[in-house]
């Protein structure tokens, strides 16, 4: 990919990854010395360049609070050591230099310890679905994309502890990690990355998994703050989007992950909002995520995203990364030409302290290395126990599935067999220590006679799969930050592959191991479909157990499959890539499932979707109360939601109950939209209470001459079923 970026006073190759990646930058190899122990004695760290007596240090006191502590450090530093901790050193070009030094060993990011102070290095690790930058013996894990599709919380925070565990194990104290962008475009090549195509879910997986990513020690990076919602073009899109949308479709994420999750810092993104870059952008970083969100980490630019040392300083970015080139010297000069304050580097300095304090990183040695082994067979079953978790049935004709032990089965397709697909591309790659293939995962598990075909020529393929009681082709896509996909067929010749199989064998599945969504021309053909993104190392295990039964699938859809290519929200190209450098969210409100809802147009597989190998029952639907009052604008504090939920199937399994609020109509809202889910597992024949509680969000519009979040009165009405388009229990609340 050919990008040019403003590098001043030299020609160097920037890496290309959001946060990260020696995945791209063949100079970061396990050549490099191992400096993890050693301060850093240059003109960047003047900190660190002689030795110093002790000196008191009250900040250490542990009865203090993370902001006390931080008041107090601040006013011990020199300017030159508050400038230290606004930037990084390294990771920045092929060729190293004395401005641009190697970093440690391994980390994408660094920035370094402060002796002087006791201040620790910042060592800084991508880690969608595992610690990245070609770390060795980690664990990979389905992409985030999979996981959320368990529509489990409770998984996701298991997610990020695994994470997080390896993470800090390998030295890293900063975990590049969740990505928790709405999906807007359904081409975007990071949506294996992120959660969805609904704010409320968002929100929900992002604060479990931060939770459990700084319980293990890290500090989690939530990313890419704010409309980061295509990689074409992306490091000078801008995102032209209405005050309202932004506020009810694209800030609810980072909200949760501030008031639920705690998340120490963000990452500000490579595009424009409204013509300003993110790293420099006022609105988004003083209004909304300052004074409106009350966030009080820190904010570091992605690798390249600062445009400026004035504006970004004064608008309120707090780190550079990776280097220090409008963040060092020039941020030192600025201060000293009364342009940047010295309580504004103060509040910067601040705001990356706290988030140290309050996860201990200056009161504990860090155990492990880069060159650590974090792997363990808990892991390993974790990994396995997502992948299944997060496999969705969307298609079950006949009930050909679950397989009968001793079917022969005819394996279709490269992803099946000789190339196995178990995660994403970019700053998210990680160095697996295995990925078990379909082909080995049906074999250990099945008793029938198993052969494949890697698809390559249709007819060999077909006749591979007419000699066989059942077919699955396993079919693929190749996503990967810094490009969208060009559309949403499968690559190379997989539709005509299917297509010929399904001709040849009436008892074809197809087993999708994709990001995003993908058009499918050829599902009336087919018996079965499954989705099974990129489901990590695992990935042959945990499809052979769906596909026997071993597990019953429970996954729902985070993100509405379309029929075409047209019928989909950002259809223009004034959406998406956009022209001129704009991209117009002409859409508003309307992303995802509530485009289809608003203009009455049918998807292939509708959020919240999912079958399963058993049948459930909805009844006995209780909104409490169902009359409020409200008081100058404000919405309720809470109305409870409750719903039985009985297994009538013949097998034990998990449905998730989904609760739709939709507004009334003079709002201006979408049809409606997700305000509360759960996910509950029942024996056969057992029935379970479920209930939700819906928030004040729930019955609130952000009101843009207002400038704040309102509630309107009227009647609302609340429908809760197992996808958005199957909502059969209704009920209203009504608000005076």
């Amino acid at each position: 990919m050919n990008i040019s970026m403003r590098w001043s006073g030299r020609a160097v190759a920037l890496i290309l990854s959001a946060a990260c990646a020696v995945f791209f930058v063949p100079a970061l190899t396990n050549a490099q010395p191992d400096r993890s122990s050693a301060p850093v004695k240059s003109a960047a760290n003047p900190a660190n360049a002689g030795t110093s007596a002790p000196i008191r240090r009250p900040w250490m006191d542990r009865s203090l609070s993370p902001e006390q502590r931080a008041g107090l450090l601040v006013k011990a530093m020199t300017l030159d050591e508050k400038i230290h901790m606004m930037h990084g050193v390294g990771a920045c070009a092929e060729v190293w230099t004395e401005k641009c030094p190697m970093p440690i060993k391994g980390y994408v990011g660094e920035a370094p310890a402060i002796d002087r102070l006791g201040i620790p290095h910042l060592n800084l690790a991508d880690g969608r679905a595992g610690v990245g930058n070609k770390a060795v013996n980690v664990t990979l894990l389905p992409a985030p994309i999979a996981a959320a599709s368990s529509w489990d919380p409770a998984l996701l925070n298991e997610f990020g502890h695994v994470l997080g565990k390896e993470e800090w194990d390998k030295g890293a104290n900063v975990a590049l990690s969740p990505t928790i962008d709405v999906v807007r475009v359904p081409e975007w090549g990071r949506t294996f990355e992120s959660y969805g195509e609904d704010p409320y879910f968002n929100g929900r997986m992002a604060a479990a998994e931060i939770k459990g990513i700084q319980a293990e020690g890290p500090i989690a990076d939530a990313n890419m703050y704010l409309t980061m919602n295509q990689e074409n073009s992306r490091f000078s899109s801008d995102s032209v989007v209405d005050e309202r949308t932004l506020q009810e479709i694209y800030l609810p994420p980072y909200a949760a992950a501030v008031a639920e999750g705690h998340v120490g810092t963000f990452m500000c993104a490579y595009v424009k909002t409204n013509g300003v870059y993110s790293c420099e952008n006022a609105h988004l970083l003083r209004d909304l995520l300052r004074k409106e969100l009350k966030f009080d980490g820190w904010v570091m630019s992605d690798w390249g995203a600062t445009h400026s040392t004035v504006d970004a300083a004064n608008h309120g970015l707090d780190q550079e990364m990776p280097i220090d080139e409008y963040f060092g010297a020039p941020l030192e000069k600025a201060v000293e030409d009364g342009k940047v304050t010295v309580a504004t580097i103060d509040e910067h300095v601040r705001n990356i302290l706290i988030p140290m304090f309050r996860q201990g990183l200056l009161d504990r040695q860090q155990p492990g290395n880069w060159d650590s082994n974090v792997r363990t067979d808990a892991h390993t079953a974790f990994s396995r126990k997502a992948a299944e978790e997060s496999t969705i049935l969307l298609k079950n004709q006949g009930a050909l599935l679950p397989l009968r032990a001793d079917a022969s089965i005819a394996v279709i397709g490269e992803a099946g067999s000789t190339k196995p697909k178990g995660e994403g591309g970019g700053s998210s790659e990680v160095v697996a220590p295995y990925i078990v293939s379909p082909f080995d995962g049906i074999g250990k598990r099945g008793k029938g006679k198993i052969t494949s075909d890697d698809g390559a020529d249709l007819y060999k393929a077909a006749a591979t799969a007419r000699a066989a009681d059942v077919a699955i082709v396993f079919a693929r896509t190749e996503e990967t930050e810094g490009y969208d996909r060009p559309g949403l067929n499968l690559p190379g010749n997989q539709d005509a592959l299917i297509s010929a199989v399904a001709a040849a064998n009436k008892k074809t599945i197809v087993v999708l191991d994709t990001g995003g969504p993908v058009l499918m021309p050829w599902i009336d053909r087919v018996a079965g479909v499954l989705e099974a993104w990129y489901s990590g190392q695992e990935d042959g295990n945990a499809i052979a157990a769906i596909l026997y039964g071993d597990f019953n699938p429970s996954a729902k859809l985070p993100l509405t499959f379309p029929r075409t290519a047209t019928e989909i929200p950002t259809a223009s190209k004034e959406q998406w890539p956009g022209v001129n450098g704009r991209s117009l969210y002409s859409e508003g409100l309307n992303v995802g499932y509530r485009w289809y809802d608003a203009t009455h147009t049918q998807p292939l597989f509708p959020f919240g979707f999912g079958l399963s190998y058993t049948t459930f029952r909805l009844n006995r639907l209780a909104v409490e109360p169902r009359e409020l009052k409200s008081k100058s604008g404000a919405a309720p504090e809470a109305v409870l939601v409750k719903v039985d939920v009985t297994n009538t199937g013949t097998r034990d399994g998990a449905e998730v109950v989904e609760a739709y609020v939709a507004d009334p109509s003079k709002n201006g809202e979408p049809p409606h939209q997700l305000r509360g889910f759960a996910k509950v597992r029942l024996k056969v024949g057992e029935t379970k209470s479920v209930t939700f509680t819906l928030d004040r969000r729930s019955f609130s519009i952000y009101d843009v001459s207002l400038h704040r979040w309102t509630c309107l009165p009227g009647t609302y009405d609340v429908l809760v079923g197992t996808s958005s388009r199957d909502l059969p229990l209704h009920d209203r609340i009504t608000i005076r």
